[in-house]
């Protein structure tokens, strides 16, 4: 298995290249827990998780894919370049919990990288107006 990382993603310069680089051609639906999918749910709760969340978040300045001029302005995901798997919680390997490893996302970008379709992705960063998240103020 070829092991991705942050410091090889970061020489990639554009959305594009970065989305290629994560791909994974609609390999999410493959057993990974199963019935023991709890073990993943315990996980993404835990004081730990939540830490490294959030120093990931701001390493990426709140961007998607870590790319200036694309803030996330909604739900922000934080994705595992390698997709992670039951061993890698039971032995907590650095997979988990090294910012290495681990990207800002959108919602649409990680289905996109998880699918494999390009056509998930938001083509360009939505564009922000005055009051436009308070409709009652225009």
């Amino acid at each position: 298995m070829n092991i991705k990382s942050y410091s090889e993603l970061v020489l990639l310069p554009t959305f594009e290249d970065r989305f290629e680089y994560l791909r994974l051609d609609g390999i999410v639906g493959e057993t990974t827990f199963g019935f023991d999918r709890y073990m993943n749910q315990v996980f993404y709760r835990s004081l730990e998780w939540k830490k490294i969340r959030d120093t990931v978040i701001a390493r990426d300045l709140g961007c998607d894919l870590g790319i200036e001029g694309h803030e996330i302005f909604g739900r922000v995901i934080i994705h595992h370049l390698n997709p992670i798997r039951q061993r890698d919680l039971l032995e907590r390997t650095d997979i988990l919990l090294d910012p290495e490893y681990l990207i800002t996302t959108t919602h649409e970008t990680h289905q996109a990288i998880h699918y494999g379709d390009k056509n998930l992705l938001l083509t360009e960063p939505p564009q922000r107006a005055r009051n436009d998240t308070c409709p009652w103020k225009h």
